[in-house]
C-alpha cells in the first residue's frame, strides 16, 4: 500500500516577514532593556542659559542636588549664557539623545526668544521632549530704596513727569525680564531706557547704586536686597500674589490692568531621547521635588515648586509660547 505523505505548510512571503520583524523588535528589546535598566551610569549634565547667582541658577543646583540623590549618579550644572538664551539652548540642543544632557527651560523666556529674535536652528518645542515641570519663579518689579515711590502709582507718575530721562535694567535682551517691562511701558505709556545686563548678578549693583530705576528680576535674586534694605518691593508680576510676600500687591491689582507674568520652569531631554530614560527622569524628578527641605528652602526664595508630568507639562509649554509670541507682536520687540 502506498502512503500518502502530506506536504508541509509554508509559511507565505508575508508571514516570513513577519515572523522576521517580530524577532528583530524581541532581539533590539533584549538589547536595550538591560541598557536603559543601567541608566545612569555616569555623571548628567544640567544645561541653563543663564550665569551663576541668578534665580535660574539657584534652581537649578538646588533641584541638581535632589536629583543627583534620586538617580545615584552626579549633576553637573552647566551656565551658557548670553544670546537671549539660544546659546544654552542650541548647546543641550545638539547633545546626545541618551539622557545624560538635560535642559532647565526657563519656558517663558524661551517663548518670547523665539518670537523677538529672527528665527533660530533651534527651539524648545521643535527639538526637545518634556521631561517634567519643576516649578513657577515670579518675578517683582524692585527700585531702588533710594528711589521716592512707595508704590506702582507713585513710580508711574515720576516717570512721566520726566519721559526719557528714567533707565530700567533688565536681565538681557529678550529675557522675561526685558518683555515684561516692554510690556509694563506700552500699557500704561512710558518713555524708559533699555539697560541690558547679562543676568541679575551684573544688574543688581548699578540698580542698588541708583544708576538703574526699575527692573523686573527674579524674587532669589533680589531678595537678599530688599532685606537689606538696598532694593524696595512694589509688586510682583504673577497673576496671584506670592506666599512669601502676602503684602505685596500684584502689578495688576495695582492698577495696571491685564498684566500677567507667571515665569514657568521645567526640564527638557534633546528629541530622541529614549522613552525608558525619560521615564526615569521623570521619576527623579518627582521624587527631587517631593522633599520636605527642598520646598522650605525654595518657598523662601519665592520659588513655587511642583511636579507637572510631561503629558501636561508639554502643553503649557505651547501655552507660553502663544501668550509671550502675542505679547512681542504687541510691544514691537525686534531683536537680533
Amino acid at each position: 500500500m502506498t502512503r500518502m505523505v502530506k506536504p508541509l505548510k509554508t509559511k507565505s512571503p508575508l508571514s516570513a516577514l513577519r515572523w522576521a520583524l517580530s524577532g528583530c523588535v524581541l532581539f533590539a528589546a533584549a538589547i536595550a532593556g538591560p541598557a536603559y535598566a543601567e541608566y545612569p551610569d555616569r555623571s548628567i549634565q544640567l544645561v541653563l542659559s543663564f550665569p551663576p547667582a541668578g534665580a535660574t541658577d539657584i534652581l537649578a543646583r538646588a533641584i541638581g542636588q535632589k536629583l543627583s540623590e534620586a538617580l545615584g549618579q552626579t549633576v553637573i550644572v552647566e551656565n551658557k549664557p548670553g544670546g537671549g538664551g539660544i546659546i544654552g539652548l542650541t548647546y543641550a540642543a545638539k547633545a546626545a539623545p541618551d539622557g545624560y544632557t538635560l535642559y532647565l527651560a526657563a519656558v517663558t523666556n524661551a517663548a518670547i526668544a523665539a518670537a523677538a529674535y529672527t528665527p533660530k536652528p533651534v527651539h524648545l518645542i521643535k527639538d526637545f521632549i518634556p521631561v517634567a515641570g519643576i516649578a513657577s519663579v515670579p518675578h517683582m518689579l524692585v527700585v531702588p530704596a533710594s528711589l521716592p515711590v512707595q508704590n506702582v502709582s507713585q513710580l508711574i507718575n515720576l516717570f512721566k513727569l520726566s519721559p526719557g530721562k528714567y533707565n530700567y535694567a533688565s536681565q538681557g535682551a529678550g529675557t522675561l525680564s526685558h518683555l515684561e517691562s516692554e510690556v509694563f511701558m506700552t500699557t500704561v505709556n512710558l518713555d524708559l531706557v533699555h539697560v541690558p545686563y547679562k543676568g541679575s548678578s551684573q544688574a543688581l549693583p548699578d540698580l542698588m547704586s541708583g544708576i538703574s530705576s526699575m527692573m523686573f528680576d527674579s524674587i532669589p535674586a533680589s531678595m537678599p536686597h530688599v532685606k537689606s534694605g538696598k532694593l524696595r518691593v512694589l509688586a510682583v508680576a504673577s497673576n496671584k500674589r506670592v506666599s512669601l510676600l502676602p503684602n505685596v500687591p500684584t502689578v495688576e491689582e495695582s492698577g495696571v490692568k491685564g498684566f500677567e507674568a507667571n515665569n514657568l520652569f521645567g526640564i527638557s531631554a534633546p528629541k530622541g531621547t529614549p522613552a525608558p530614560v525619560l521615564a526615569k527622569l521623570a521619576k527623579a524628578v518627582r521624587t527631587a521635588l517631593s522633599s520636605p527641605e527642598l520646598n522650605e528652602r525654595m518657598q523662601a526664595q519665592g520659588v513655587e515648586l511642583k511636579f507637572t508630568p510631561a503629558e501636561e507639562f508639554g502643553p503649557l509649554i505651547d501655552r507660553e509660547f502663544r501668550i509671550w509670541g502675542k505679547a512681542v507682536e504687541m510691544a514691537k520687540v525686534k531683536l537680533d
